[in-house]
């Protein structure tokens, strides 16, 4: 099992239950470096200084914040020391709130939250009381000296842990001219909720694959076996301006028209929090 990013224990009320936390996700496509075309050498990156166009030693570095364009203070280690919160080891669940209350913009990266040694039966409570109550808990939880909020809530036989963002860091949905309701005629609405319906299926993370790392995996295979890669003409560009959008609703209706098949819901599926807007882990 690979190692754990943080330790420490999660609680309610009174209930504390010592877990392990570890990563939920994992980056699938491939990494590229950057090389020197003459010798294939890779290319390391130097911290210069943009005044004079010199490399700076690490040990001549500070942390500053630009507070103006051009102007910084600058933060030494006793200013962080002064900022920090109080260091704990503990994921204080404070509300149990609707799944389906939380904004999905709020969401960011999911953990699995591992039972330590002998807390399994603790780790089980939480689970199915979570799962019982159809609730997510919301709670806050420090990493490197940054506070997190978070979410933890059971997901088949894990508790995953999801790191939120706070109110603060999201834009504002007035900040930008959006079209209004009005906008949408009725007849068009109708017509476009058919085609909606038409695609309609169960949620099957499965189906949907990373075709982009398929295709620079296989190239990447053929440069390795000395193959020519045949590279495809150029598509032209799908016009994005719909000129008549009733008869584009039409034709896709049209296309959509023979029965389709709806995929079986995988085991990862969500069952109660399908029926909200989040569904970020599978």
């Amino acid at each position: 099992m690979a190692r754990s990013i943080w330790k420490g224990s999660i609680a309610f009320g009174l209930v504390n239950i010592p877990v392990e936390m570890h990563t939920a996700v994992r980056e699938n496509r491939p990494k590229f470096r950057m090389l020197h075309a003459a010798d294939k050498s890779p290319v390391s990156y130097e911290r210069v200084c943009q005044r004079e166009g010199k490399p700076v030693a690490w040990e001549d570095l500070v942390k500053g914040y630009e507070y103006e364009k051009g102007r910084f203070v600058v933060l030494s280690k006793d200013d962080f020391r002064a900022a920090a919160l109080e260091k704990s080891k503990s994921i204080q669940i404070q509300d149990f709130v609707e799944p389906g209350a939380i904004d999905d913009r709020y969401f960011e990266t999911p953990y699995y939250l591992l039972p330590a040694k002998g807390a399994g039966s603790a780790y089980a409570l939480l689970r199915e009381a979570i799962r019982k109550a159809g609730r997510v808990g919301v709670s806050k939880i420090i990493l490197r000296e940054t506070e997190h909020l978070c979410a933890v809530e059971a997901i088949d036989d894990a508790l995953v842990l999801t790191m939120m963002r706070f109110e603060e860091e999201l834009v504002d949905t007035s900040a930008f001219d959006f079209p209004a309701k009005s906008e949408a005629r009725a007849k068009e609405v109708d017509m476009a909720v058919q085609l909606v319906e038409h695609l309609a299926a169960e949620w099957n993370p499965g189906k949907y694959k990373d075709e982009y790392r398929k295709n620079i995996m296989d190239v990447i295979d053929a440069k390795l076996k000395g193959e020519k890669i045949e590279v495809p003409a150029e598509r032209p560009e799908r016009a994005s301006n719909v000129i008549d959008l009733m008869s584009r609703l039409q034709q896709s209706l049209e296309a959509v028209k023979a029965p389709r098949k709806k995929a079986p819901a995988s085991r990862g599926t969500r069952k109660k929090a399908k029926a909200s807007k989040k569904s970020r882990v599978a």
